[in-house]
């Protein structure tokens, strides 16, 4: 299978930072598969992948963040579904491109966020849960913000797994019942599945022993390169 270097990449990179498999695999694979394929498949792999963090570190996770991040999450994932179904494919590539870019740049050399109020949870879940519908990469959204509350880092894999395994289940829902899923896509998702789970355990071992901040760099600037060629297409 031609994906299976960039979903074990994805992973690899999900497991050392705890977040960005949406941000490496949707941009790689949606040169391969069409975005209505490429994007559904990340999520179901994320949803399992969340599954499996949030239940090793369920003690750590703050759930006063998921209560005030879950409702917001659930509106911007029906208006990400309602934009999924009515607007061109080729339109959502070149916004995902040009989304994955400009996050890569903010990655780069965007500054340290200052601690925001929770009120930042609303924008930032909307934002998070319609992003991710559409592009399969809303994570930075909810990365930003529980960064910007300065939890400590169990506490903050934890609270983005958990929230991941909740907005990934509504949009998972979606895509079930507006028929996205069929069977190529299940196969792939069989397919993908044991190279996620090995990408995410090694990642985890590279976890506590590399730079997180070195490795991030360089994720970086293969986001920079994804991110243009979409939007040339």
């Amino acid at each position: 299978m031609m994906a299976a270097p960039i979903v074990f990449l994805a992973y690899l990179v999900r497991g050392v930072c705890g977040f960005g498999s949406g941000l490496i695999a949707i941009p790689i694979l949606s040169l391969m598969f069409p975005l209505k394929v490429a994007v559904p498949l990340v999520v179901m792999l994320d949803y399992l992948a969340s599954a499996g963090q949030g239940v090793s570190l369920r003690q750590s996770i703050q759930w006063d963040e998921i209560g005030r991040l879950i409702v917001p999450a659930l509106i911007g994932v029906s208006a990400g579904l309602l934009i999924f179904h009515k607007v061109d494919p080729g339109l959502l590539t070149r916004f995902l491109g040009g989304f994955v870019f400009l996050y890569a740049l903010y990655a780069l050399w965007g500054p340290e966020m200052p601690r925001v109020s929770s009120w930042w949870a609303v924008p930032a879940a909307v934002s998070g849960g319609a992003v991710g519908t559409l592009f399969g990469t809303g994570g930075p959204f909810y990365v930003t913000y529980l960064k910007a509350r300065q939890h400590d880092k169990t506490v903050f894999r934890a609270t983005f797994a958990c929230i991941f395994i909740l907005d990934g289940a509504a949009r998972v829902t979606g895509y079930v019942g507006t028929a996205v899923v069929d069977i190529q896509l299940l196969v792939l998702l069989a397919m993908s599945l044991p190279v996620m789970i090995l990408g995410m355990y090694l990642g985890g071992k590279i976890h506590t022993s590399l730079s997180t901040e070195v490795f991030t760099r360089g994720i970086s600037i293969l986001l920079l390169a994804s991110g243009a060629s979409l939007m040339l297409r």
